[in-house]
C-alpha cells in the first residue's frame, strides 16, 4: 500500500541546523546529481545523522559501488519501485537510470514486468528474482537455479540485498510520507 499522494509529511526534511553542514552539503551534491535540490529523502534521513551517513555508506556500496551494471541495478531498483508503489523512488530512479543508459522503453517494460520483450535472458531473471522476491520474500530453488546460470554468487547476494534494500526504502518513504522531489530550474 503506498502513501497518498497528497499526505503531508510526517517528519518534514531538515534545513542545515536541523541535519548538520556535512550532512547538508552531501544532500546538496547528492541533488545536483539527481538534477533536483536536495532530495527531501535525504534530507527527512540526514535529521537523524549518524544513521544517515551510514546508510549512504551502505546505499552506495550497493549502487553505484556494487559488482552488478549500473543499468541492472536501475532495472531491479525500478521494479521493486514498481511493485511497492513508490513513486518517490521510482521517479527518482529513472533520473539516475537514465545516465547508466535505461531509457523510456526500458522504463516501459519494467512496469510490464520481467515477461515483457526485449529483456536480455539476464535481466529477465534478475527482474523476475526481484518479483518473487517482493511477492513471497524468499527465491524458489528454481529461480535460484536460473540466476545461477548468470550471474556469479556474489551477484547473487547483491541482487537480493539490492531488492531488501529498496523494498525497506520504499517502506520508510512510504512511512514518512516523502514528499517528491521538484526538478531544479535550468539556468
Amino acid at each position: 500500500m503506498s502513501a497518498p499522494p497528497d499526505a503531508a509529511p510526517r517528519v518534514a526534511p531538515g534545513g542545515i541546523r536541523d541535519v548538520g553542514l556535512v550532512n547538508w552539503l552531501i544532500c546538496a551534491a547528492s541533488g545536483r546529481v539527481a538534477g533536483t535540490g536536495p532530495p527531501n529523502l535525504f534530507l527527512t534521513l540526514a535529521r537523524q545523522r549518524g544513521l544517515f551517513r551510514g546508510w549512504l555508506w551502505f546505499g552506495g556500496r550497493l549502487m553505484p559501488g556494487g559488482k552488478l551494471a549500473r543499468r541492472e541495478t536501475e532495472l531491479v531498483i525500478l521494479r521493486v519501485a514498481h511493485l511497492r508503489e513508490c513513486r518517490y523512488e521510482f521517479d527518482h530512479h529513472v533520473r539516475l537510470g537514465r545516465r547508466a543508459g535505461v531509457r523510456a522503453a526500458d522504463v516501459e517494460r519494467v512496469r510490464k514486468g520481467p515477461d515483457a520483450d526485449g529483456w536480455s535472458p539476464r535481466e529477465q531473471v534478475m527482474l523476475a528474482a526481484a518479483d518473487e522476491l517482493h511477492h513471497d520474500q524468499d527465491l524458489s530453488d528454481a529461480t535460484w537455479a536460473r540466476l545461477r546460470t548468470r550471474l556469479t554468487q556474489p551477484e547473487c547476494v547483491e541482487l537480493c540485498m539490492l531488492a531488501g534494500h529498496y523494498e525497506m526504502l520504499a517502506t520508510v518513504i512510504d512511512a514518512l510520507r516523502v514528499r517528491p522531489d521538484s526538478p531544479r530550474p535550468r539556468r
